[in-house]
């Protein structure tokens, strides 16, 4: 064997080490970014004895969103809100009444409950489902790849059901 396809067969090993590193970092940064984006909602639906949490009476719907009274659960001074608005991602109709967090500071209502919590974590299912193709495409763990892009389907699947 000659010196220079030594020096080759380094190299080579040495680019696809750095590709592999590489497409790892990126599987983690995918799936890091859906954490963090979901955990901006998921936090009020998960953990609402901090929040005000009640019911809201759908009165008006559009594409984009619905709004509503807002009538609290408890009697701790939280006052009723004649206009709160919840995002809809799912069509809801008029008078269908919701459990409901409030943001803090905001008229924004978010839907506690199972179908709260998966949907708060909907932008963590679209990461795992990026992150599969790269695991299985780049990575070549195919197996991994399948186990992933199962669970972020089972999420959004169970999302769709439950809400």
């Amino acid at each position: 064997m000659s010196p220079t396809s030594t020096r080759e067969s380094g190299g080579r090993r040495f680019l696809l080490a750095a590709r592999g590193v590489a497409l790892l970092l990126l599987t983690l940064l995918v799936v890091v970014a859906g954490v963090h984006a979901s955990w901006d909602t998921a936090r009020h639906v998960m953990i609402p004895d901090r929040q005000q949490s009640g019911r809201l009476t759908l009165e008006s719907c559009d594409d984009d969103a619905c709004t509503g009274y807002f009538e609290p659960d408890r009697e701790d001074g939280t006052a009723a809100r004649e206009a709160v608005r919840m995002a809809q991602p799912i069509g809801r109709t008029e008078g269908e009444t919701v459990p409901v967090v409030l943001r803090p500071d905001t008229d924004d209502a978010v839907r506690i409950g199972l179908p709260g919590v998966l949907y708060s974590w909907l932008p963590l299912t679209g990461a795992l489902l990026l992150a599969a193709i790269v695991i299985a495409g780049g990575l070549r763990l195919y197996r991994v790849g399948w186990i992933v892009a199962g669970s972020g389907m089972t999420l959004l699947l169970a999302t769709f059901l439950a809400w």
